[in-house]
């Protein structure tokens, strides 16, 4: 079975615009910089996975994908997460993917070997994986890639497991630890912060960021953006 996995990644200029209340846009992007520099090497490192495509209309991502030797789907402009993840099975389907793994960049947890257990054991047609509170979708699994449609924003979770009842496709909906925490709110910085201080291998670039902004270090970049 040919497994690809699917990384659709915004432009870095425009992530995490919840946190501009804690956050300037300057130390967003670096945030969301060090994540997607640490997420996709570690994909090179899933033993299921045979190839990445990275989706996305930010430049500086398609270099860094394609140094990697990751497949890179450009996009002209950001057009959502869900128009991203379907652009991407659908290379996937052209490349002769039998499966998906959509995954975020923004979960610098994430530990590949979690996921090669899990792909090794998966006979369903849909694997969803939730965020920490039940209502994302921090990585959908899909045999065959046209499955059912991606879905994903707010209620992710409950829209992906209504469609594939709809569909009428058997699936599982299944935490895994090291994809339960994203990064969207003021919580999740802190919480992510805090695991990495106590940890920080899974993800050293982004702790060392995190620290240095929590800790007023980042030349001004932790200052609230002006309204």
């Amino acid at each position: 079975m040919k497994t690809i996995a699917v990384l659709p990644v915004k432009r870095l200029a425009s992530a995490h615009a919840r946190l501009a209340p804690i956050l300037a846009p300057d130390a967003r992007e670096r945030v969301a910089e060090a994540m997607m520099l640490e997420m996709l090497p570690k994909m090179r490192r899933c033993r299921t996975i045979d190839e990445t495509i990275v989706v996305t209309s930010d430049p500086a991502v398609a270099r860094h994908a394609d140094w990697l030797g990751h497949v890179v789907v450009e996009q002209e402009q950001d057009q959502g997460h869900p128009h991203a993840a379907a652009a991407g099975a659908r290379a996937a389907i052209e490349r002769g993917a039998d499966r998906v793994a959509m995954l975020p960049t923004d979960c610098p947890l994430f530990d590949p070997a979690e996921l090669d257990d899990r792909l090794g054991d998966t006979p369903r047609a849909a694997l969803i994986v939730p965020d920490r509170n039940g209502t994302g979708t921090n990585a959908l699994v899909l045999s065959p890639p046209d499955a059912i449609e991606p879905a994903f924003g707010p209620d992710s979770c409950a829209k992906h497991v209504t469609r594939a009842r709809a569909a009428g496709i058997s699936f599982a909906l299944e935490k895994l630890p090291s994809l339960a925490d994203d990064l969207d709110t003021q919580e999740d910085l802190e919480r992510l912060r805090d695991a990495l201080l106590l940890s920080p291998d899974p993800a050293p670039r982004t702790a060392r960021l995190l620290w240095e902004l929590s800790a007023g270090e980042g030349d001004g970049d932790a200052s609230p953006a002006a309204p």
